[in-house]
């Protein structure tokens, strides 16, 4: 028979061990937590084309009409777009921009293929029979 003791003896040596680390944590500052979340904004604010030339609040608007397109159709159009507008306020204030960034695929091609062979549902698949 085994002894309920030992249980209990594990749990609570693990509480005694935590609990001083979880209390050693250094809080953070609010100078702290501001600066890490500028960090985070001009990180994600470098992403957009142009976002030299653009005021906070056009950036935000470029996001929401992002986030707002039903197709990614429409937002290759939006960004489309949006490059042409960067690259015209570029040439107006005697700026070069350079190329645009290349965007990576976010889904699959038309009809969800994925070409010969590929893909697991295949009735062929790796030792399949038909």
């Amino acid at each position: 028979m085994k002894s309920p003791l030992l249980p209990a003896v594990l749990a609570g040596s693990a509480l005694f061990i935590a609990v001083p680390a979880l209390s050693q944590t250094p809080l953070r500052t609010p100078d702290q937590t501001r600066s890490q979340s500028r960090t985070r904004d001009q990180l994600r604010d470098q992403q957009i084309y142009g976002h030299q030339l653009m005021t906070p609040q056009e950036r935000d608007r470029y996001r929401d009409r992002l986030r707002a397109a039903r197709s990614e159709h429409d937002r290759a159009r939006i960004r489309q777009q949006h490059i042409e507008r960067m690259q015209e306020r570029a040439r107006q204030r005697g700026m070069s921009l350079g190329p645009p960034p290349m965007r990576r695929p976010t889904s699959p091609p038309a009809g969800g293929r994925m070409g010969p062979g590929g893909g697991s549902g295949s009735p062929m698949g790796p030792g399949g029979r038909r």
